[in-house]
Formats: C-alpha cells, sequence, structure tokens
C-alpha cells in the first residue's frame, strides 16, 4: 500500500513539474479582431476622410431637412 501511494505521489510530482519546467509546445498568441487591428482602422479613418462631404447625410441616415 506503502509503495503505491509513493507511485502515485512521484507521477504526480513528475507531471507537476513537467508542466511547470517542460518544453513549450507554442505559445499562445493573441488574436486580434479587426476593431483591435490599428492597420484596419487606419484604412477604414482614411476611406472615410477621402469620402465627399455631400455623401454623409445619406450614410447616417439624414434627410437634410
Amino acid at each position: 500500500m506503502l509503495y503505491l501511494l509513493a507511485l502515485i505521489g512521484a507521477v504526480t510530482l513528475a507531471v507537476l513539474l513537467w508542466k511547470a519546467y517542460g518544453p513549450r509546445s507554442s505559445t499562445p498568441t493573441r488574436v486580434v479582431g479587426p476593431d483591435d487591428d490599428p492597420e484596419f482602422l487606419w484604412k477604414v479613418d482614411r476611406e472615410v476622410r477621402r469620402r465627399p462631404p455631400d455623401d454623409s447625410a445619406q450614410d447616417t441616415g439624414e434627410t437634410g431637412k
């Protein structure tokens, strides 16, 4: 019985050490959505600035009254 507990403890210790100090398979990367992507936001801003001023009333739903 004592050997079984020692074996379980050794396996548990080995797993914990492997998780803490073992080789890293890959580093997790952060997924950037389009609303957080600086290049996408720059392109959208550029398109808005290039748009003629008379189109802005149609985009916002205003009727010009």
